[in-house]
């Protein structure tokens, strides 16, 4: 039988493409195994109003190894 864990997490990136790629390889640093990043909310923060950044909440999940 599989276990899958889910993580929170929040990343930031000049693009949500970028934001989501971050969020996988900083994961990855310190979780193994992981198969899935679900985006649950998105943010634009702006500066001067022009959108500067990207600010993404997702859940990342992983297989527990046995």
């Amino acid at each position: 039988m599989t276990i899958a864990k889910i993580i929170e997490v929040i990343s930031e990136g000049d693009s949500v493409d970028a934001a989501i790629k971050a969020a996988v390889v900083e994961a990855s640093k310190t979780v193994e195994g992981i198969k899935q990043i679900n985006v649950d909310h998105i943010e634009g923060l702006v500066d001067q109003n022009k959108v500067t950044k990207f600010r993404i909440h997702a859940k990342i999940s992983f297989v527990v190894k046995n």
